[in-house]
């Protein structure tokens, strides 16, 4: 039987991984099929033209989308692959990145992520998507 993470459980995983702490990323939202990650914009986390960096987007993404199918999944999974496109430079005081499965199988989710800033006016702007699909690794016993 597949043991399904809870907000709390899943917040103690996201708390484990030493990039995510570095980051300052935060679990908001989790329920079967979704995951909402967030972290403040800071300088720190900027590339040379003032927007934050594609690597950070890229692990947004990637974090986001492995929570949403372990909400369905379990915590034994890791990413298979993902895809991302940029559609406008990442700036703003926020990033949310809202993931949800599109398809749970046996050995695969296959989950998408729509990457957003949120100013300091509360407006939300798209600023990526992407697609993964994650590799259920085992199931865990419960």
């Amino acid at each position: 039987m597949t043991r399904t993470l809870d907000l709390e459980l899943a917040r103690k995983v996201l708390a484990a991984q030493p990039f995510s702490t570095l980051v300052g990323a935060r679990l908001t939202a989790f329920e079967e099929g979704w995951a909402t990650l967030e972290f403040d914009i800071r300088g720190d986390l900027l590339q040379q033209h003032g927007t934050v960096h594609g690597g950070v987007l890229g692990y947004a993404a990637d974090n986001a989308l492995s929570f949403a199918a372990g909400s369905v999944a379990g915590s034994a999974v890791t990413t298979a692959g993902f895809s991302i496109d940029f559609l406008r430079p990442a700036h703003g005081e926020l990033l949310r990145a809202r993931a949800r499965v599109v398809r749970a199988g046996r050995t695969r989710v296959v989950c998408r992520c729509d990457l957003s800033t949120v100013g300091a006016d509360g407006a939300e702007t798209l600023c990526a998507v992407a697609q993964g699909s994650i590799a259920v690794l085992e199931t865990l016993k419960t």
